[in-house]
């Protein structure tokens, strides 16, 4: 009996090295914040058809919590950019830039549409990255 107690235990212990808790294998390290954040590449536009657009951009690292979005705000006036996109990203903290993807859905055909970037934590606390104006049309 005692040699079954002693494998059961050691089976255990080896099992518990093996295994963790989901919620410790899901949290992410804080990324450390590039000395300055910019886009690096675009922002740009991957399609641009009324039931879905996606611009994509890239930046050096932004820093800090795991959770960012990318935001793309947008309007049919380039000095009132009234509607609000954004997209759900983690950070990788071995990648030294990110690349952002937002989906914007329900366009008008053949409009064209102003837009400007930006990026931001989970918190609501931007990146300090913003890019300047800039257009597509719809098909």
């Amino acid at each position: 009996m005692n040699r079954f107690l002693l494998k059961l235990a050691m089976s255990m212990v080896v099992a518990g090295l093996f295994c963790s808790t989901p919620a410790a294998a899901q949290v992410a390290p804080t990324t450390k914040k590039a000395a300055n954040v910019k886009i690096t590449q675009g922002p740009g536009i991957e399609r641009a058809d009324s039931y879905l657009t996606i611009v994509r951009w890239t930046i050096n690292n932004p820093g800090g919590s795991p959770e960012h979005y990318g935001v793309v705000h947008y309007g049919v006036n380039p000095k009132d950019l009234n509607q609000t996109a954004k997209s759900p990203i983690r950070l990788n903290p071995g990648h030294p830039d990110t690349v952002f993807r937002v989906r914007i859905q329900g366009l008008q055909p053949g409009t064209t549409y102003y837009y400007r970037v930006d990026s931001m934590e989970a918190s609501g606390k931007g990146d300090g990255v913003t890019s300047e104006v800039k257009t597509f049309k719809t098909k």
